[in-house]
């Protein structure tokens, strides 16, 4: 990258400033031709006081004297002197032009006749009457031939040359520079992503500057605490699992090793236990298809006019057994008309069903949960309140994440398994709605849901 980048940079910097030589001198000659021509005519305004002072000198035309005047005309001039009849008497030209014509030292001048001429008429008269009548030719755009203008010319596209050159060497310099300032944090990004892709998750790119490489280095290492997090979950979540399946595995066993030597009756009580743990099993894969399913947005959820007035007051029917085994108080506020949602019934009960639960397991006795329902702004907002253990700061941020526990335990009956709450999450955005979550420590949680109003027509 650092060579196409040095490369491209150059050659663009070269064609600019050989077009930009190329723009100045045509500019330069130009202006420098109109500049002639402005001089030509300021100076064709002596003539006319030339040509009188001569024929008054000499008492008409001498040859010395108009020759005198010729040396004194611009470059490509060129004057037809005439008498008042309007017969010819000679025509004058500039010497150095003839000298230069005579000398072949005019091959790079373009042919006469393709040049435009302006001609203007000028009276010359005195006291006695008219004189001369002078027929005055010169360029429409004077031509650089002088050798003091064309030396002058040399200078300046000399100056261009070098100013041109000076300024390559300088964009040559810097070229390499910027090559290498934006290719070092690129070629260090490269070495770090191959590091991350070996296994090494704690690797990071040491940032500077707030441009957009530095934004592009930002978020590979904000990807890189991503994956070291989600790979601390899944490890954590590695091991949950496995407690979870060898708990109600090694229960089995144990039962039926108990059938098999004779220790233990297969009576309804033990074969209930046994149905126990396997329904235990049953849900714990139950939830890892149902969050993977959803995550995946394969749930094909069949969208209908739900009420979820409806779907909470199922729900706290029951959980409410569960609810007065424990000794909490369930406060449900319902709204006083009903309230609809084009969503899927099934899975709103889902998420209804591990919020509530989720509050009645982090809830110690005595404690209160606390769920209201209402529409503001088209917007239905169910809250759930609890007076539980609370959650952490730190953790809030990782809570809707699977596998993600704030409570570290690996027990189903105090720390779960770190699905529902992701499940949950994920159900709220395939209904395009939010959930939000405050918690303080100690003083419990509060789950804000929000689901776009169905509006009746």
């Amino acid at each position: 990258m650092h060579r196409k980048l040095f490369v491209s940079t150059i050659t663009i910097v070269v064609l600019t400033l050989l077009l930009s030589l190329v723009a100045i001198e045509i500019a330069v000659k130009q202006q420098f031709s109109h500049y002639l021509t402005s001089s030509t005519e300021a100076s064709l305004e002596q003539i006319t006081q030339s040509l009188m002072d001569s024929y008054q000198k000499d008492k008409g035309w001498n040859e010395k004297s108009l020759e005198g005047i010729s040396h004194s005309l611009p470059m490509d001039v060129k004057v037809i002197v005439k008498d008042p009849q309007g017969k010819s008497i000679t025509a004058l030209e500039s010497s150095m032009q003839q000298q230069m014509m005579h000398g072949n030292m005019m091959g790079e001048m373009s042919d006469p006749s393709a040049v435009e001429w302006n001609t203007k008429l000028v009276k010359v008269t005195s006291p006695e009457g008219l004189i001369t009548i002078a027929e005055l030719a010169y360029p429409t755009n004077a031509r650089i031939v002088h050798p003091v203008d064309v030396s002058f010319m040399r200078e300046i596209l000399k100056s261009l040359l070098l100013a041109g050159s000076i300024s390559l060497v300088i964009a040559i310099v810097l070229s390499f520079w910027i090559s290498q300032r934006l290719s070092r944090p690129l070629r260090r990004l490269t070495l770090a992503v191959e590091r991350i892709g070996a296994g090494n998750l704690d690797e990071r790119v040491a940032i500077s500057g707030t441009d957009e490489v530095a934004n592009l280095l930002d978020a590979f290492n904000s990807m890189a605490k991503n994956l070291k997090k989600q790979e601390h979950f899944r490890k954590q979540f590695t091991a949950d699992i496995a407690h979870e399946l060898r708990t109600p595995l090694t229960s089995i066993k144990s039962y039926i090793e108990a059938f098999i030597d004779g220790v233990l009756p297969a009576n309804k009580d033990n074969l209930t236990i046994l149905n126990e743990e396997i329904d235990r099993l049953v849900n714990l894969a139950s939830d890892l298809k149902d969050l993977n399913v959803a995550e995946l947005s394969s749930l094909n959820p069949e969208f209908l006019p739900i009420n979820i007035l409806e779907i909470l007051d199922r729900v706290i029917s029951n959980l409410q057994p569960l609810v007065q085994e424990k000794g909490l108080d369930l406060i449900w506020e319902p709204p006083n008309t009903e309230l609809y949602v084009d969503g899927d019934q099934y899975l709103l009960t889902r998420l209804f069903y591990n919020i509530i639960h989720n509050s009645y397991k982090y809830t110690s006795s005595d404690g209160i949960i606390r769920i209201g329902l209402d529409a503001i702004d088209n917007v239905i907002v169910a809250k759930i309140s609890d007076t539980g253990i609370g959650i952490h700061k730190d953790d809030i941020p990782y809570i809707f994440e699977r596998f993600y526990r704030a409570d570290k335990s690996r027990t189903r009956e105090t720390g779960g398994n770190g699905i529902g709450l992701a499940l949950a999450h994920e159900i709220v955005v395939l209904h395009n709605g939010t959930i939000e979550v405050a918690s303080e420590p100690g003083k419990g949680t509060t789950f804000t849901i929000k689901l776009p109003l169905r509006q009746r027509n």
